[in-house]
């Protein structure tokens, strides 16, 4: 499956609203990022890409990836630092179980959009939303790097 295929439009334009919706009330960053193939660790891919997006540079280290490998059937969420340091140890697999439960069954975008909005609710706890807030990383799908 090519990346083109993993999500429709319609797909794409709802995981961007979950976002959109998660973010609305944390200083929380999330971004998603697709790929074809995971060769090697799927964490420490997940770290390499992180870091490229320059997720590590928000301000309250409060970025969260999602990132899918589409063939290789991988998948991962990396927060950052000051987002571990306040989540409960069981928070990032239980989200990750939640999304993988929906990806097993098919269900990509709906998958994708349950963990965000799990995500943001846990973010929205620790990281509140600030009036002076600001968007500090785009909310597109990343692919390619």
């Amino acid at each position: 499956m090519n990346l083109e295929k993993f999500l429709n439009e319609k797909e794409e334009k709802s995981i961007l609203e979950a976002i959109k919706i998660a973010e609305t009330n944390t200083s929380g960053e999330i971004r998603v990022h697709l790929e074809f193939e995971c060769k090697g660790d799927v964490m420490e891919r997940a770290q390499k890409v992180f870091t490229k997006l320059k997720m590590h540079k928000t301000e309250l280290r409060n970025g969260v990836l999602f990132y899918v490998a589409t063939e290789s059937h991988h998948f991962a969420i990396l927060g950052d630092n000051g987002i571990d340091e306040k989540v409960p140890a069981s928070f990032w697999n239980e989200t990750k179980e939640l999304v993988i439960s929906h990806l097993k069954n098919g269900e990509r975008a709906a998958g994708l959009e349950a963990g965000i909005l799990k995500a943001g609710e846990q973010l929205k706890t620790f990281f509140p939303y600030q009036s002076d807030d600001k968007n500090e990383l785009s909310d597109e799908i990343s692919t390619g790097i």
